[in-house]
């Protein structure tokens, strides 16, 4: 159990990590101090997490005074309940490497975003080419196109123009190819500025039960300076979001 005093991100996203699983196990509501006793947590620390999340809308306070989580479907918006619940990781990773997080999923053969957490200090990416259009150019694209089998991977890329969005865009299939299977041996996938010129980004998959899809950060390019601190921030946040993701109701 950590200590009430302790507030670092992680140990931040973990007390919310804990406290969501157990709100997920009551699809009726519960209490909060019934919360704080299932997720093992000292009832102080659980009640200031628990009203980080409420006021975030991570949960939801029931008439009765119970706490239910504000995906589930008794507020009409089940589809919504998996970003729900893995928010505070991407807000954490956020906060951790001072970099914009990206959530995205791949559904019926595109790569669409799912969520963005960004704050004043930490901007996200200029949008300017939707992500459905720019697979081939993003390392959050790169990330799924990497896991998907030669079949659907040859679906999208035919479906799909490799469009020349920076001078350091890869528009050729084969040395796409070639970029996405020399990678095999990590997770982890970077454009550098290939989406969009002075920023570069880092991605990793993730899994929603059969489902894939990517975690990322983007940064200006110059400050790239602790790469392998940010893969392992990376890979451990994905780990947590892919586990939160299997208790969507």
């Amino acid at each position: 159990m950590g200590d009430p005093a302790d507030h670092t991100p992680m140990t931040a996203v973990q007390h919310a990590f804990r406290l969501l699983e157990a709100a997920a196990a009551h699809e009726g509501g519960a209490p909060a101090a019934q919360l704080a006793r299932e997720a093992g947590l000292p009832l102080e620390a659980a009640l200031e997490t628990v009203r980080a999340l409420t006021e975030d809308g991570y949960l939801r306070v029931l008439d009765d005074g119970g706490l239910v989580l504000s995906g589930t479907p008794h507020d009409g918006n089940s589809g919504q309940g998996a970003v729900d619940l893995v928010r505070p990781a991407l807000a954490a990773l956020r906060d951790d490497l001072s970099a914009a997080a990206y959530l995205t999923f791949y559904e019926e053969g595109e790569i669409r975003v799912a969520e963005i957490v960004d704050g004043p200090q930490t901007p996200r990416v200029d949008l300017w080419v939707g992500f459905e259009q720019a697979g081939h150019a993003t390392a959050l694209g790169k990330a799924v196109l990497r896991e998907l089998d030669d079949e659907a991977r040859r679906d999208y890329l035919a479906r799909h123009a490799l469009a020349d969005l920076t001078p350091r865009t890869i528009t050729h299939r084969d040395e796409l190819l070639q970029q996405l299977e020399s990678s095999m041996r990590t997770p982890v996938v970077m454009d550098r500025e290939e989406y969009d010129l002075g920023t570069t980004c880092i991605a990793v998959p993730v899994y929603n039960g059969g489902k894939l899809g990517s975690l990322g950060v983007s940064f200006r390019a110059d400050r790239m300076y602790r790469t392998r601190y940010v893969r392992e921030s990376l890979l451990a946040s994905a780990d947590r979001v892919s586990r939160g993701l299997t208790l969507d109701p």
